[in-house]
């Protein structure tokens, strides 16, 4: 489901509206949840896990995902977005972020995104799925910190 949304094939609607068709499916539940997290934005795996356990609970803001920003003519998607603090979490899945050439067009976008003010915080699928707790406390406080930036 979650390719054949990213893949425009279809959307997290259509999927919906096909589940409500079909009340005896098996695992409907899960479904259910899952369609849930791709209408709010997830596209990955990686970024389900993470909004469940890390981006949303006691204290965390209500973040954009895959908000679409444009800078110059390059179009991005961010995605976790905390638009009134202007930082954007990247979560780095295993497979894709392990290549050279990968971490330099991140590096690149991530300074284009520097250029109008957005702050770009990456964390690696290992410390999302080990350290859930350092990490949330990591958001919570640059969130704080850019908070008071503001102020200043």
């Amino acid at each position: 489901m979650i390719r054949a949304v990213n893949d425009r094939l279809t959307t997290a609607g259509r999927l919906n509206a096909a589940l409500a068709a079909a009340p005896r499916l098996a695992d409907r539940a899960q479904l259910r949840t899952l369609l849930a997290r791709l209408e709010a934005g997830c596209r990955s795996t990686l970024e389900v896990w993470g909004h469940d356990h890390v981006f949303t609970g006691p204290g965390m803001p209500v973040f954009r995902r895959q908000a679409r920003v444009v800078v110059g003519r390059r179009v991005m998607y961010l995605d976790v977005y905390a638009e009134r603090e202007r930082v954007d979490f990247e979560l780095d899945g295993a497979t894709t972020h392990g290549d050279p050439r990968q971490r330099e067009i991140d590096l690149r976008r991530d300074a284009l995104l520097a250029t109008v003010g957005i702050l770009v915080v990456r964390f690696a699928h290992r410390r999302l799925m080990d350290e859930t707790e350092a990490v949330r406390r990591e958001v919570l406080a640059i969130l704080a910190s850019r908070r008071v930036d503001d102020k200043t």
